[in-house]
């Protein structure tokens, strides 16, 4: 006889389960005990959402579910912006939910939330466990359903009377992983498509890839001489400085790329499902029928022709997909092969940051020394806003596995996504990219990184305003500025209250030395560049925005 949260943690262990980011609720004690006397690492976080982040970044970078336990009620509700991130980039993820006991359910009991309804349009699957019995079963199912298809997040519910009983059950066994590969009719036919173009175009995106399956489209493309893009935030697909890579297709992409893009014959989008910010709008492809031939490569056959209607579809995982297409070779030499090559030259250029720019402090310079200095497996998270576009356009990201950022462009992602690859990748440096509105959104979790000792270095771009929407306001209502000012902490001093390394930058030649400082300290580290507002993109001022709209 077992209980219920002896039966959760033994599912866990038995699908390999190594760590949970949690805070603590009254209503899964009973987990609490048995994770006790568990392997398991128990990581407790400062905040629910903060804890799903981290459950998000762990599933992005290893293809296995993250998991994460959460409170009812409001610690289940803090919880939901990790679980549209996990949903809308397609990371596998587990939230398991305690929940009121079964016998107060439909009073309105003491923070009573039906879990069915409030994430049912946020989540791959929610079930609620009644029956200690079927833990094994539904927990391993949970497994499944995250990572089988286009993964995503999984919400199980358990209430607290039920983790307490006592049942009989069979022992769990790991979840069955299921590959979709396409088929040999497929494969010929894009070999036809592909032989009949004269301006081919590849987008990479989406998840279910692999180091293997990244470094087997690397060859495909060199053998086709294929020039490639990689859909928004997924820079980690494709080698940058590899002679067919053409850019990141994403917000504020080259306009050189976009042309190629539209001009192209034939599109090959593997893995991606191409929504608005990649599209620009649906504009890069047309919605519902491309100008260009389509070849839409994506592991869940309801993404076929949701949104595109292709001239091929091909319902098979990326790694599948490159695995049977890497043995195919071109007839005779690709006609497009100086076009691949023009399309990296102008990324090059593009990628290529400013020396000039307003304010003391001018970031060109500063990418530059970030260049030669990260090592080539140094995993870069971060949130959402205008000062990732430093980041975004200017690193030139050369592995897999080495990038946790949000398509669904949520803000306060990257502190947490830090903290959860650095606690998987300890071994690697992870470096988070955040402004300074963003880094608040989940500040707090500078605790957790300090309390397990897991040295990240946040970079903290401190410009006084929420940069992205100020722009959008000064394009729109010049000089009318409301709702967008900050008045920000001491960022350093915030770190070393938390027993971390904190450092200010205040002039461009200030960061290199910082940035080697907050390094040797074996610390978290906070180092708060003090930006002019006035840089509020790579290329164009506040004040070009405001004078020019």
């Amino acid at each position: 006889m077992k209980t219920g949260g002896q039966l959760i943690v033994e599912a866990l262990e038995a699908n390999a389960v190594e760590r949970i980011f949690c805070v603590p609720g009254e209503s899964y004690l009973a987990v609490l005990d048995a994770l006790h006397d568990s392997k398991i690492d128990t990581i407790v976080c400062r905040q629910e959402g903060g804890a799903a982040m981290m459950a998000d970044c762990q599933g992005r970078l290893t293809g296995r579910p993250g998991i994460c336990f959460v409170t009812r009620g409001p610690g289940a509700t803090n919880a939901s912006a990790g679980i549209h991130i996990a949903m809308q980039d397609s990371v596998p993820m587990i939230l398991f939910i305690g929940q009121i006991a079964a016998h107060a359910k439909y009073r309105e009991a003491f923070q009573e939330v039906d879990y069915h309804a409030f994430f049912g349009d946020i989540a791959k699957w929610v079930v609620e466990i009644d029956d200690a019995a079927r833990i094994p079963e539904l927990v391993t199912r949970a497994f499944a359903v995250a990572t089988s298809g286009r993964p995503g997040p999984v919400i199980v519910s358990l209430p607290e009377d039920m983790l307490v009983s006592m049942v009989d059950a069979p022992a769990a066994l790991p979840f069955t992983p299921v590959e979709t590969s396409p088929g040999s009719t497929e494969i010929d036919e894009l070999e036809k498509l592909l032989g009949d173009a004269k301006r081919p175009f590849v987008i990479l995106g989406g998840t279910r890839w692999s180091e293997d399956s990244v470094a087997r489209m690397q060859k495909i493309a060199e053998n086709w001489a294929l020039p490639v893009g990689v859909s928004f935030r997924r820079q980690m697909l494709f080698d940058h400085l590899h002679e067919n890579y053409a850019g990141d297709v994403g917000i504020g992409l080259n306009p050189k790329l976009a042309s190629a893009i539209k001009d192209a014959d034939l599109v090959l989008l593997i893995g991606g499902r191409f929504g608005e910010m990649p599209s620009s709008d649906y504009t890069l492809l047309k919605s519902p029928y491309p100008d260009q031939k389509l070849v839409h490569v994506h592991v869940d056959a309801n993404e076929l022709g949701r949104v595109y209607r292709p001239t091929l579809a091909i319902n098979a995982s990326p790694a599948a997909f490159v695995k049977a297409f890497a043995e195919r070779k071109p007839q005779s030499a690709p006609v497009w092969s100086d076009e691949t090559r023009q399309r990296h030259a102008d990324y090059l250029a593009w990628s290529t940051p400013p020396e000039t720019g307003p304010g003391p402090v001018l970031m060109g310079p500063i990418m530059n020394y970030l260049e030669n200095v990260l090592p080539q497996d140094a995993i870069i998270c971060n949130g959402a806003g205008n000062f990732a576009t430093w980041m975004h356009r200017f690193h030139r990201f050369r592995r897999y596995n080495t990038q946790g950022a949000p398509t669904s462009g949520s803000m306060g992602y990257g502190l947490p996504a830090g903290v959860g690859a650095k606690s998987v990748f300890r071994d690697r440096e992870v470096i988070v990219w955040a402004g300074d509105g963003d880094f608040l959104m989940h500040g707090q979790e500078f605790a957790t990184a300090v309390q397990y000792d897991l040295p990240i270095i946040v970079v903290i771009l401190n410009n006084g305003i929420y940069g992205t929407i100020r722009m959008h306001q000064e394009r729109d209502y010049p000089g009318r500025v409301c709702g967008t000012g900050l008045k920000n902490p001491d960022f350093a001093a915030y770190a070393r209250a938390f027993g971390g390394h904190g450092e200010v930058v205040e002039t461009t030649e200030q960061f290199a030395p910082a940035f080697e400082r907050a390094r040797a300290s074996g610390k978290p580290a906070i180092i708060e560049i003090k930006l002019d507002p006035e840089a509020i993109t790579p290329t164009r001022t506040l004040s070009d925005i405001r004078e020019k709209r």
